[in-house]
């Protein structure tokens, strides 16, 4: 068995082989190693496959460095197995490497693979290509995102001396899958008679070629999200994506929030146990001592979306902070919080929505920074979306999201209402509306 521990930098592959565990790692790593650097180029790849590793083990340095070294060697039969950064620094930390250099780290990552040779869950799971291909289609949309912002807050401050008419307008604001035409105009790329009266008539001093430049680059970024949404819908109408999709419309979820969270949990049964179940451990609780439940399935998949803190506690320091999981989805959660749930006339046009921010005025909660209780209230609502999606997507039922119990002051337990009867008008009119949804939503999914 040999196996390669491979560190990915930019253009080059720091390797190290090994073909047993050596006793004594660290001596081994410093005397009994021979390190090579390979170049991101034909000879490169040709050597690299040379070593004839049966496993190579590598970090996932985002989705272009380490893709074409670890797609070369899939293709050539080597497995590859990917290590999540933090489970690195453990790993070469428990060696006693004082130095991070190139070297090292590949000495760790070919260490790691012996040590947890027959261990799969030491190792990231491997996405479906379907679902890597979604991924590098959303971190390009964001990254369009990113550029564009820049150039139109450039645009808007030439317009405002310019055209100041229209220095205000939502200029990228798009309607179906074309560019807009304002800025088709803008561009001289389009003809507009109505426009150029308009132009006639303002009160600034005219445009310049450097508008109609940042217009034109505008143009070209929209028109290449628009052919990136076309390749994206095609993947998405797969019928193994139809009932992820049917509950995220439940939500009222967006095309691009949609598209975050499917990179982040397909499938949905690789956080359950193998009967299709979520894991459940039942454990005497650290201070109330008596027995609590713990959902590590929720848990997991809280954490894949960055949504779940990480306890560090030690005496009587008890911190949480919220630690790895996805950035851009964390980010796109906060946002749908922030647009969907918490202004009113969104939220009324969804039962979920209704529900989520119940929960999030409930008067337990009050007081808590509004951005504080947005971020506490994504993690609810990623409580929720798990328990939609186990019950849909898995077993292929209803769920009803609504439910509430008494509290021992004769309260709702979801929005804090006084009960009458054991009742609650508020959560039972939202469970009506809300298994409508359901039932208007699982129609047109058939």
């Amino acid at each position: 068995m040999k196996i390669l521990g491979i560190d990915i930098g930019r253009n080059t592959a720091t390797c190290c082989l090994l073909d047993h565990l050596p006793d004594n790692p660290r001596e081994y790593a410093l005397d009994g190693v021979q390190y090579r650097q390979f170049t991101a180029n034909a000879q490169g790849i040709k050597e690299i496959l040379a070593y004839g590793a049966d496993i190579a083990i590598l970090e996932p340095t985002g989705t272009n460095y380490s893709k074409l070294w670890g797609t070369h060697l899939a293709r050539n039969g080597v497995e590859v197995r990917l290590v999540a950064h933090h489970n690195l620094k453990q790993h070469r930390e428990f060696l006693r490497f004082p130095d991070k250099d190139d070297e090292f780290d590949s000495f760790a990552l070919a260490h790691y693979g012996w040590t947890h040779l027959n261990e799969s869950e030491w190792f990231l799971q491997v996405r479906d290509p379907v679902i890597v291909k979604l991924r590098e289609y959303v971190l390009r949309l964001a990254h369009l995102n990113r550029v564009q912002s820049p150039i139109i807050c450039r645009l808007k401050q030439d317009l405002a001396w310019q055209f100041p008419e229209i220095s205000e307008k939502d200029l990228c604001k798009r309607w179906g899958r074309s560019v807009p035409l304002w800025l088709q105009w803008l561009a001289g790329r389009k003809k507009s008679k109505a426009k150029d009266a308009m132009l006639a008539k303002t009160c600034g001093l005219g445009l310049n070629d450097n508008t109609r430049r940042h217009a034109a680059r505008l143009c070209d970024l929209i028109a290449e999200e628009i052919q990136i949404e076309k390749e994206i819908n095609l993947i998405k109408a797969g019928p193994r994506f139809a009932p992820y999709l049917a509950v995220f419309e439940v939500f009222g979820m967006g095309d691009r929030l949609q598209n975050i969270l499917l990179t982040q949990i397909f499938p949905i049964e690789g956080f359950l146990n193998d009967d299709l179940k979520p894991i459940i451990i039942h454990k005497k609780g650290r201070y109330s001592k008596k027995q609590t439940k713990r959902e590590i399935s929720r848990r997991r998949f809280e954490k894949s979306l960055g949504l779940a803190p990480s306890r560090e506690s030690s005496g009587q320091k008890d911190n949480r902070q919220i630690v790895g999981g996805s950035d851009l989805c964390r980010t796109a959660m906060w946002m749908w919080i922030f647009t969907r749930v918490s202004i009113e006339k969104q939220r009324n046009a969804n039962a979920i929505a209704q529900l989520i921010y119940l929960w999030m005025n409930h008067p337990k909660r009050a007081g808590t920074p509004i951005r504080l209780l947005r971020t506490k209230t994504a993690a609810y609502a990623s409580r929720l979306l798990f328990k939609a999606l186990v019950g849909y997507v898995v077993n292929g039922e209803y769920v009803d999201l609504a439910s509430y119990h008494a509290t021992p002051t004769g309260h709702c337990s979801q929005c804090g209402d006084r009960l009458k009867d054991e009742i609650c008008d508020r959560c039972e009119f939202l469970k009506v509306r809300l298994e409508q949804t359901w039932i208007a939503v699982n129609k047109d999914s058939e």
